[in-house]
């Protein structure tokens, strides 16, 4: 782990990814700033990770779309120190663009691209002060391709890309970095929920969407599993990765070799 590093913040951190990187990342040393929309999902993964070898954890609550919010969660922060941000909040809905809900299209938006904006807004000044800082967005292959029915979705995580290039232009002169890690489907609830909402859309099997929409234009055909998707945080946190910024990291089983 790099020796600058000593704190992360990851949000999202209640479930799925989010717990998984908390645990990967507390496993290296940092302290983690497991934040939450719900608390109570924030504490439980704190509590995994000070059972998990001893390692050292706090649970914030936060809403990634509130600057009321983010700044409370942060001056909860008793050193007032983030070294490392992991954008990876995350939610999804699967409807056709005409059926697609307008607020649920904010909702997803606010959440994927706002988010990530507010907080990295937050955390900059910090960083750029200590000349050192780690970003690191959770992208998808939704961030390189599309599907049907995910248009919200798509169009903030392009978006997040975008994002993390012009912020890398602006931290040039620091020691700071920001890249995106676009996976493609791992096995978590969010994925479990979107392969009931395809079957029902799609009129095919829950097998099928996991064949024919999930895995299909996969070469490797396998879910990404979240070792994968830690090795490649925790490489990027890594002094060996200083020089890695505004890059999109793809694990995707071949599927943009296409």
């Amino acid at each position: 782990m790099n020796p600058k590093a000593q704190s992360v913040l990851i949000t999202g951190a209640g479930s799925g990814v989010g717990r998984g990187l908390s645990l990967a990342l507390a496993a290296t040393g940092l302290h983690v700033y497991a934040a939450d929309l719900l608390y109570g999902a924030a504490e439980e993964t704190a509590l995994l990770i000070s059972k998990n070898g001893g390692h050292t954890a706090s649970a914030l609550e936060m809403d990634v779309t509130s600057e009321r919010s983010i700044a409370a969660a942060l001056a909860a922060i008793p050193t007032d120190r983030v070294d490392v941000l992991i954008n990876n909040a995350g939610l999804q809905h699967v409807a056709a663009l005409e059926e697609f809900p307008p607020e649920k299209w904010r909702q997803l938006t606010e959440v994927l691209l706002t988010g990530p904006y507010l907080l990295t807004r937050a955390v900059l000044p910090g960083m750029k002060q200590r000349n050192f800082g780690r970003i690191v967005n959770l992208g998808s292959i939704h961030s390189l391709v599309a599907s049907p029915f995910k248009s919200a979705y798509v169009a903030a995580k392009h978006g997040l890309v975008g994002f993390s290039k012009a912020v890398a232009l602006e931290t040039g002169a620091h020691d700071i970095t920001i890249n995106t890690v676009c996976p493609s489907y791992i096995r978590t609830p969010l994925v479990e929920a979107q392969i009931a909402n395809q079957a029902q859309l799609n009129r095919i099997s829950e097998a099928e969407v996991i064949d024919k929409i999930m895995l299909q234009p996969m070469p490797k055909k396998v879910f990404i599993t979240m070792e994968e998707i830690a090795g490649a945080v925790v490489f990027l946190v890594s002094d060996a990765a200083r020089n890695i910024t505004g890059q999109t990291l793809t694990i995707d089983g071949g599927w943009t070799a296409r």
